[in-house]
């Protein structure tokens, strides 16, 4: 381990600026907002993106290094403490309207960042515990679905037109949230039935069911604590953390699509197929995301060992800023569509 691997530590400081943004309240009440969506696309437009690759000697001892898995497995305390201390504070009611209408949208990047994002990660490891520290993960952000349609959905799909989670060219991101949300909870639940039927386990142990039976659970744990308001910034909270994550889906495969085959087939998923960023602080902030072709590559393939390939496309920009295009489509159809094009020449 090289001490330039400390770095990975500044993921934490998405679940610290939420916290601080719940604690002082005020001007600092948008927390997480200022530091995924005004710091890190900020400094990503002046740092140029460094596409360093290393020995994959090195990469595999990188693996084995239980550094790196314990950084996602803290997640697990630092999102239940937060989560319980914003419930304790709704209780409390003594947030003004604009902390409250903050600590939504505040709350909610840690629920898609610190909980999604690392349980993606968590989700394609091999070992029951990280499954499990997944779906602990999955739960706050009341998407506990998303781990089995991605795993065995999207990476099985993704390039052709049966993944909801990819977008098509000229298809705006808000088009998006609502074809990806609902086909890929469908589509979840459809995984779950087969594996049902697969294993001959009985109905109850349908793994959408129990997630969403845990969620219900944690809910109530919320009303119980916190009153029936609670109930309301709360789900409006995992709701931002949906959406971040489904941006993040938006623009991992924009307009990049699998040739069918003449056999009735889609050409196989190569690195081509997931836009790819190598932004420093990006990387760092989302445990390696954005380095998304190789992650598609090979799934098994650890976050600090996930490499820069030459063949994937690049975003012009970081994922935080290229988030923010998005949500302007004119503007984020102007920047993408020449490259989309450009690719498809190629």
């Amino acid at each position: 381990m090289k001490f330039s691997d400390l770095r990975y530590l500044a993921a934490y400081l998405v679940p610290l600026s939420c916290f601080a943004g719940l604690y002082f309240g005020g001007w600092a009440s948008p927390g997480a907002l200022y530091v995924g969506f005004l710091l890190v696309p900020g400094i990503e437009l002046f740092v140029p993106a460094a596409a360093r690759k290393e020995d994959e000697a090195i990469l595999e001892a990188k693996s084995k290094i239980s550094f790196f898995d314990n950084l996602l497995y803290l997640n697990v305390p630092i999102l239940y403490y937060i989560v319980g201390y914003y419930v304790w504070l709704l209780s409390l009611g003594e947030m003004t309207t604009g902390e409250l209408i903050m600590s939504v949208f505040n709350v909610g990047v840690l629920l898609g960042v610190c909980g999604i994002n690392v349980a993606h990660e968590l989700g394609h490891r091999q070992d029951r515990f990280s499954r499990w520290m997944a779906r602990l993960l999955l739960i706050p952000a009341l998407y506990s679905h998303f781990t089995l349609e991605h795993n065995y959905g999207h990476h099985l799909n993704v390039g052709t037109p049966e993944d909801p989670a990819t977008a098509r060219k000229n298809e705006t991101v808000y088009q998006f949230w609502i074809r990806s949300i609902l086909n890929g909870f469908r589509n979840a639940w459809a995984i779950g039935d087969k594996m049902l039927k697969t294993s001959g386990r009985p109905q109850w142990m349908h793994e959408v069911r129990l997630g969403q039976i845990a969620q219900f659970i944690f809910l109530g744990f919320v009303v119980a604590l916190a009153g029936w308001t609670s109930l309301f910034p709360y789900l409006g909270a995992a709701l931002i953390g949906i959406l971040a994550l489904e941006s993040v889906n938006y623009i991992e495969h924009y307009g990049l699509l699998r040739k069918p085959l003449t056999s009735g087939r889609y050409e196989p998923m190569t690195e081509s197929h997931s836009w790819n960023s190598n932004h420093e602080l990006g990387r760092i902030m989302l445990f390696e995301l954005v380095r998304h072709a190789d992650h598609h590559y090979q799934t098994t393939r650890k976050y600090q060992a996930l490499r820069h390939l030459d063949q994937s496309p690049q975003l012009p920009y970081g994922y935080p800023m290229s988030i923010l295009l998005a949500l302007i489509p004119p503007v984020w159809f102007k920047v993408m569509n020449p490259l989309v094009d450009q690719l498809q020449r190629d």
